[in-house]
């Protein structure tokens, strides 16, 4: 332990892990601001904490399983029908199943939100606590899966000597970077999902994003399983930093869209928006 703090490529490391996990996580927190914002405003926070926490316990519980995770890499089906071949692995279904579910999610919240349906009980009962637990339990576990193998691929366990950072050094890392990151992650998640969902044009580019990381999550899982068309046409994963660049170049366009309508209009109403409704509400009785 004494030669890590003295280390200073492990603090260097350690920054860098953290930082990343703080970027790999903005999918996980739109996620929890669209889904928390559909319970009551007194049970948004349980339900943000509890996703956060879920996040945590995932990745740790991966790193201490780290030849497990590893061994998903194995082929567990191969198929190759000429026209066709792949080579399935566990971690492709996992990250491919992630993509999808995270596809159908999405657009689902935007079909809600912008027709403006009736739920009716069955609506109730899927937007309750238990039911957004539920869905943000499942797409920790991808995004869990995706975040440790990315950290797995960052730092070196060989020993001290051949210039890394030993199988330990390197798990005490990536444990303190995740649990810096979702300390961080836990105090700005009430204040981002406070603006994504009194914002209705903010959550439909946040719910954007998600359709976007979902498909990469179903190229990254169709690459892993080395998804081949033809003898030439082989699926690829899309870089991370273009989707990254993306959002966030997105995200300062509407910023400054914001800021320039601010005082001119009301915004426009979404469904099924605890936070929305009550300030229009109390708009309307001031009125």
């Amino acid at each position: 332990m004494m030669e890590l703090i003295t280390n200073p490529n492990a603090w260097i490391a350690l920054l860098t892990l953290t930082f990343l996990e703080i970027i790999l996580g903005i999918d996980n927190i739109v996620f929890l601001s669209i889904v928390s914002g559909k319970l009551p405003e007194q049970d948004q926070p349980k339900a943000r904490r509890i996703g956060l926490t879920l996040a945590m316990v995932f990745r740790i519980i991966l790193l201490f399983g780290i030849t497990w995770v590893l061994s998903l890499q194995e082929t567990l089906v191969s198929v190759n029908w000429g026209f066709f071949e792949a080579h399935i692995t566990g971690q492709s279904i996992i990250i491919f199943g992630g993509g999808l579910f995270l596809l159908y999610k999405s657009v689902s919240e935007i079909h809600h939100k912008m027709e403006g349906e009736e739920e009716g009980t069955k609506g109730k009962s899927a937007s309750g606590l238990m039911a957004a637990v539920l869905q943000i339990a499942l797409l920790n576990i991808v995004f869990s899966f995706d975040s440790i193998l990315t950290a797995i691929g960052m730092i070196s366990m060989k020993s001290p000597a051949e210039g890394g950072f030993g199988y330990e050094g390197a798990l005490v890392i990536m444990i303190l970077s995740i649990i810096i990151s979702i300390g961080i992650m836990m105090i700005f998640a009430g204040p981002v999902s406070k603006f994504v969902n009194e914002h209705p044009t903010i959550q439909i580019l946040g719910l954007s994003f998600l359709i976007l990381i979902g498909v990469m999550l179903i190229a990254e899982g169709s690459h892993l399983a080395h998804f081949r068309f033809g003898d030439d046409l082989e699926v690829n994963s899309i870089p991370k930093g273009y989707l990254y660049f993306s959002i966030f170049f997105s995200l300062f366009v509407e910023f400054l869209n914001i800021k320039m309508r601010k005082n001119s209009n009301k915004p426009v109403k979404l469904k099924n928006n605890t936070i929305v409704d009550k300030k229009l509400e109390d708009e309307d009785i001031t009125n």
